[in-house]
């Protein structure tokens, strides 16, 4: 085990990208770790910067290979996993690491790098901010966003298993208490 790591886990549409954004603009010692998918690319999003994209048979080669830090199946053919080489891409320029991360890649991250890692669970005020949030993005269909909402309620059960939980309502408050939260983890 190397260095420190910090883990945004979040229902998809609670914010977790945009608060994991605004810290890495705070932290420039702090690297972004390109999670791994088998899905396809939404709207800009670019291979390598956003995620890796690989084919559902590239995701299962590099399973059988021992590829992954972690890896889940999110959904029937969708997968998402840590590659081991980005951590070590990261670890090797003498980088804090920060995930962006399904709440259980977070829940599996946290059990990988136990004390090293700062996991934070980030969760809309509600169900119904959550399905409005979904449905200002535009990147969704309707059944999409449903499917979504369904598993968002199911992930807000795995909150305690997180270090701390992050509500947010309110951005500009939810920016600042996680800037509190990492400037504690990293002792700044």
């Amino acid at each position: 085990m190397e260095g420190k790591t910090l883990i945004f886990s979040a229902p998809s549409g609670s914010g977790k990208t945009t608060i994991v954004r605004h810290i890495l603009e705070l932290w420039p010692d702090m690297e972004f770790s390109v999670s791994a998918t088998s899905r396809p690319p939404r709207g800009q999003e670019q291979d390598g910067v956003d995620y890796y994209f690989l084919t559902e048979e590239e995701f299962r080669a590099r399973i059988d290979a021992d590829q992954f830090v972690e890896y889940e199946q999110v959904y029937a053919g969708s997968f998402y996993g840590t590659l081991k080489s980005e951590v070590e891409r990261i670890w090797s320029k003498g980088h804090v690491i920060i995930f962006d991360v399904d709440v259980k890649g977070g829940v599996n991250l946290k059990k990988y790098f136990g004390d090293n890692a700062l996991s934070v669970f980030i969760q809309a005020p509600s169900i119904e901010e959550l399905r409005h949030r979904l449905e200002g993005r535009g990147t969704d269909s309707p059944e999409a966003i449903e499917k979504r909402v369904a598993k968002a309620a199911e992930e807000m059960e795995y909150a305690p298993l997180f270090d701390r939980i992050l509500v947010n309502d309110d951005l500009q408050t939810a920016f600042a208490e996680a800037e509190q939260m990492v400037s504690g983890f990293l002792g700044k």
